[in-house]
This record gives C-alpha cells, sequence and structure tokens, in this order.
C-alpha cells in the first residue's frame, strides 16, 4: 500500500496499490469530500497508473490543485519511489 499526503486540499491522505501490471486498486482518500472522492476512486479503480497520472494531472480546484490533482501528483511520486528503490540496489 502506498501512502501519500496531499497539498492544498481538503484530503488528508491517499492510500493505493499497484499491481505487477501497473494498474491501481483499492485507492482510498482520507478527508475530503466522501462523495465525489468514492467516484474518483472507483474510476481509477484497474485503470494503468501512467493513464491515471496524465488524466488528472492539472485540475483544479483550490489553491491551484485538487483532489484528482493530488492523485496524479500522488502516482508521481509512487513511480519516483520505484526509481529510487532500483537505484539503490
Amino acid at each position: 500500500m502506498f501512502t501519500y499526503t496531499p497539498k492544498g486540499t481538503c484530503s488528508r491522505q491517499i492510500l493505493f496499490e499497484v499491481d505487477a501490471e501497473g494498474k491501481m486498486h483499492s485507492v482510498r482518500f482520507i478527508g475530503g469530500c466522501s462523495g465525489n472522492l468514492q467516484g474518483i476512486a472507483r474510476l481509477v479503480e484497474g485503470k494503468h497508473i501512467d493513464e491515471v497520472e496524465s488524466t488528472l494531472k492539472g485540475i483544479l480546484c483550490r489553491a491551484g490543485t485538487s483532489c484528482p490533482d493530488q492523485l496524479s501528483q500522488a502516482v508521481t511520486a509512487y513511480k519516483k519511489s520505484l526509481t529510487e528503490t532500483e537505484n539503490a540496489k
């Protein structure tokens, strides 16, 4: 389970899993607008992380970001963590 702390949104945490094929699963937002965030989680379920990242990047609400944009940034952070892990080997 990857955990990301969003910035500039009502949600306080984003959690998700990525399978061996790079597809998102079990997306959960802690805090924020429950109905909207459940909708986002269902829409990205089973989608490839690259698709989620590019589709949601740049969607703005408050403070120059949004929960969808923060999910995109969470995917970017996840991918960066994979690269860092590979480089550490």
